[in-house]
């Protein structure tokens, strides 16, 4: 994926890069476990729970919570670790939000 400088992320980008980050975490049984107990859904719900607001915002904060987690991804999909930020900030708004 790659980015214009000086250009935020859309929010279809950002799903983008959440839906990818799902993608590979489900190819993981330990990760995609740990976080199914960490969003407190379970595996028959994924598919649903992906259509909610905030959900693809969660497996970015699931993502960087765990640094090796995290820098494995962004290996594999070819973007910087800070644009899991921007994508997390494009899907779920800032820390104001949550205020």
């Amino acid at each position: 994926m790659k980015k214009m400088q000086g250009k935020s992320l859309s929010v279809e980008e950002a799903q983008e890069i959440a839906t990818q980050a799902l993608v590979q975490l489900s190819g993981d049984t330990e990760q995609i476990g740990r976080f199914l107990a960490f969003s407190g859904i379970g595996p028959d719900m994924i598919r649903e729970a992906a259509s909610e607001p905030g959900f693809l915002a969660g497996v970015l904060e699931f993502y960087m919570m765990d640094e090796s987690l995290l820098l494995a991804f962004c290996e594999n999909a070819g973007i910087r670790p800070t644009m899991m930020a921007a994508a997390r900030y494009a899907l779920a708004g800032g820390m104001d939000d949550y205020a």
